[in-house]
């Protein structure tokens, strides 16, 4: 599947849906590459990323409109726990649901 065909380009569900805490040490800040200004502090060895513990929550990364197009912002740079996220998991399904959109057809 093509990049631009890729459904998480036009969902940013689980971005607009999930808390997202990751480890200090992926901050710029500690030799990591999340932008610091996007991570908020949770504990001192943990971060979160800003706009993921609103109600609602959104991704301060995210750029778009969820279910329509969406993409982040710093995909390169992304934290681990974005990086480790399944299309089409469990966790993929509810954030999908929270926004009214259909689960993903595989293959993705």
């Amino acid at each position: 599947m093509n990049a631009p065909d890729h459904p998480c380009l036009h969902c940013g569900a689980c971005c607009a849906s999930l808390r997202v805490d990751f480890s200090v040490m992926e901050t710029e800040a500690e030799g990591g590459s999340v932008p610091d200004g996007l991570a908020v502090p949770v504990t001192p060895t943990m971060v979160r990323m800003r706009g993921t513990d609103h109600s609602p929550p959104r991704c301060a990364a995210l750029v778009g409109k969820v279910g329509e197009q969406a993409s982040c912002g710093i995909y390169e740079w992304r934290p681990g726990p974005c990086r480790e996220f399944e299309p089409g998991s469990d966790a993929c399904r509810r954030a999908r649901a929270r926004h009214g959109l259909a689960p993903l057809a595989e293959p993705f």
